[in-house]
């Protein structure tokens, strides 16, 4: 697997690695490799080399530790311990539209405890994937002063009574991701530019609001910015879509260092890229395959895709 040249700008995510049973129009598979931190630390994998913290139960299988080392991922953070690891299960509309969960087995998960290896206290670039705010707030005390701090949330946490943990999250980190839904509920606004608004008020300078096959939008001090989603004809998966934007999003900004306005649209865009070709397949199975040169070329698809001259009238 070809990355490109990385500067040393160290990238932690902490999140849920499992076990996944997908159906879909394009047909059904069990027991694939799931998780946010899966989908993130491999889509990373291509920009970056990422620090993964999780845990997993002894029936996890060695074939997806292997495609995690294949990628570069460093596993010493991922721990192995007696008992099963977190499973899903779930079925999609045939027009993606919705999602029916059947099964959610936490597992060895339920007593996740997040501890950071020795030496990587001094994480640069860190990625909180979507786990209980007191876990992602404990993650943080384990850091020394992270040159950027991202992180995801979901409705659970925020109508829940960890919500003053993750309103305590917030005023912690650089940029929270959500999707629309979610920024509404926490917001208590209809409208997402007045829900990022408010949401900034909380604590984060930035605020993405993934869409789903709307793209997503970025609201920042350098004001909005708008990444489509690229427009793919056999969508076969899209487990792990968000958490793949957040690895190609989080992988760009590890790999340059820089964190300005102009770096973080262009983190918009990688990310797209990433969630564009995690869609193409079950589980991460696209990745295997992903190369460099396919990476390119879709993101210059992607400049095409919104290009347009300038008039005057």
């Amino acid at each position: 697997m070809t990355t490109l040249d990385s500067q040393a700008h160290s990238l932690l995510v902490v999140g849920s690695v499992g076990l996944d049973d997908v159906e879909t129009r394009a047909g059904k598979r069990t027991s694939v490799l799931g998780g946010a931190a899966s989908y993130f630390s491999v889509a990373a994998s291509f920009l970056a080399k990422p620090r993964m913290v999780a845990v997993v139960g002894t029936d996890f299988p060695a074939e997806h530790s292997a495609l995690f080392q294949q990628h570069g991922v460093d596993l010493t953070g991922l721990e192995r311990v007696n008992g099963e690891t977190f499973r899903w299960s779930g079925v999609y509309a045939h027009d993606f539209s919705t999602r029916t969960t059947l099964d959610t087995r936490l597992n060895v998960f339920s007593a996740f405890n997040p501890k950071l290896p020795a030496g990587w206290s001094d994480s640069q670039q860190v990625f909180l994937a979507n786990i209980d705010p007191e876990l992602q707030l404990a993650v943080l005390e384990q850091t020394r002063k992270p040159h950027f701090v991202a992180c995801d949330t979901m409705n659970f946490w925020i109508g829940g009574e960890k919500r003053p943990a993750l309103l305590r999250l917030l005023k912690r980190i650089d940029l929270l991701m959500l999707n629309d839904e979610e920024a509404r509920q926490l917001s208590g606004e209809a409208n997402l530019p007045a829900a990022a608004r408010a949401i900034r008020g909380m604590g984060p300078r930035a605020v993405v609001i993934k869409r789903g096959d709307a793209g997503a939008l970025l609201f920042h001090e350098a004001g909005v910015f708008a990444a489509p989603a690229f427009p793919i004809e056999n969508v076969v998966d899209p487990t792990g879509a968000g958490d793949s934007f957040a690895g190609g999003f989080m992988g760009w900004l590890a790999h340059t260092g820089a964190t300005t306005p102009a770096s973080i649209r262009t983190a918009m865009i990688m990310g797209s890229v990433l969630a564009s070709f995690a869609v193409e397949d079950f589980s991460l199975d696209r990745f295997r395959t992903l190369d460099l040169s396919q990476i390119r070329e879709r993101f210059a698809a992607f400049a095409d895709l919104v290009h347009f001259e300038k008039i005057k009238l």
